[in-house]
């Protein structure tokens, strides 16, 4: 009996810390808030910011010059290295000298002769004149004398001709540069015969700075350029792709669109344009593929806002604000011309909203946001203005 009622006891015993257990449980726990996400924005407003459009595009040395033999003979010497930058008038090649140096000691020799025949001819002349003049001899015979001074004045005139030539002759055997650029490789090597029969052409020398940039907008384009052009030569900056920071950091080259061809090619329906820049430490190489972006105008009041700010889904093209609660807000936009350096929005805002241009990946519309206004660094201005690009330059 008295085991039985230990049994009894232990049971509702039990069931109560089980029950008790399980209403604990059971208790709901509220949901915290999540803490304001923290997110960079700009403040939107219309301005006239520069519009620039970019192009692909091709370099081409705005000079380009072959190096040739202007005389005949053995070659002798090769005096720089190929590949180098060389400066105008430096010493290229020399050919054999001996062949020209005696043809300028020939005509020299041949003047001199000329001319001291010239003084005995003169004196005679002066020696008959009184003679003459006293009937003491024929006038025939001072005028041989002064014929001979007249021949002899042709002579030296000819022969002076010949020296100037063959001095030129001895010069072209050190042949120079004619322009400062870069040099190619040696067509020709040194001991081969050159300049018989034909010219022979040993290197060539391109000018790269300036440098020219080729690129083909449509003819459409090239319209819209001319209407609103807000400068008679519009800016241009030429950019290298693929730069690699702390391996290959190239910097924007910047000049003036200078040229546009006269006649749409029918195979692209496109026009030839050339912009001219700067190129003074040489890093741009001739037949390099270049962006290159053209500043049309800087007239025109447009919303403008950074492409890494704006998201795409199957809707439509949207960016987030931060609303008057500062909560994330959707708004579907329509975009319009764009670069790499903004965005045109033709729809969807109205100008005064703080876009949202971080934390994008981690924003759902109702989140609540923690907004830092970096629009005087990271706005499209300051984008421009720390790339060069506001306005025309001088």
């Amino acid at each position: 009996m008295i085991v039985r009622f230990c049994r009894l006891l232990f049971i509702p015993l039990v069931a109560f810390v089980i029950s008790g257990c399980s209403e604990e449980k059971d208790t709901p726990i509220a949901p915290q808030e999540p803490p304001p996400l923290p997110v960079e924005v700009i403040i939107l407003k219309a301005e006239k910011v520069p519009v620039w459009i970019e192009y692909t595009g091709k370099t081409e040395a705005t000079k380009r010059v072959e190096v040739t033999a202007r005389v005949a003979g053995r070659l002798e010497k090769a005096l720089f290295k190929e590949g180098e930058y060389v400066n105008e008038g430096d010493i290229l090649f020399v050919v054999e000298k001996a062949k020209y140096q005696a043809a300028l000691a020939q005509a020299e020799a041949q003047l001199e002769r000329n001319r001291a025949t010239l003084t005995l001819a003169m004196k005679d002349v002066e020696r008959y004149k009184p003679l003459v003049a006293d009937g003491l001899a024929p006038r025939a015979t001072l005028e041989q004398y002064q014929a001979k001074v007249a021949e002899l004045n042709a002579s030296i005139k000819s022969d002076e001709a010949n020296v100037r030539d063959a001095e030129l002759n001895l010069s072209y055997t050190e042949i120079v540069a004619p322009i400062s650029g870069r040099i190619s490789r040696t067509l020709v090597d040194v001991g081969n015969v050159v300049g018989y029969n034909q010219q022979t052409v040993l290197t060539t020398i391109v000018g790269d700075d300036p440098m020219y940039a080729y690129f083909n907008p449509t003819e459409s384009q090239v319209q819209i350029m001319r209407q609103y052009k807000s400068q008679d030569e519009m800016d241009a900056v030429v950019r290298v792709p693929g730069n690699v920071k702390g391996l290959l950091d190239r910097s924007d080259l910047k000049g003036k669109v200078n040229f546009s061809d006269n006649r749409v090619d029918r195979m692209t329906g496109t026009i030839s344009m050339r912009a001219e820049v700067a190129n003074p430490d040489h890093s741009l190489l001739e037949g390099t593929f270049v962006y290159v972006e053209i500043m049309v105008t800087d007239q025109k009041e447009l919303l403008l806002i950074p492409p890494a700010a704006v998201s795409e889904d199957q809707r439509s093209s949207f960016v987030y604000v931060v609303d008057e609660n500062s909560l994330a807000k959707r708004v579907d936009i329509k975009r319009g011309y764009e670069n790499r350096h903004y965005l045109m929005v033709t729809e969807g805002l109205q100008g005064g909203e703080s876009v949202v241009i971080s934390g994008l990946t981690k924003i759902m519309p109702g989140r609540k946001l923690a907004a830092t206004d970096v629009t005087e660094t990271k706005g499209v201005l300051a984008r421009l203005a720390e790339q060069g690009m506001l306005g025309p330059r001088e």
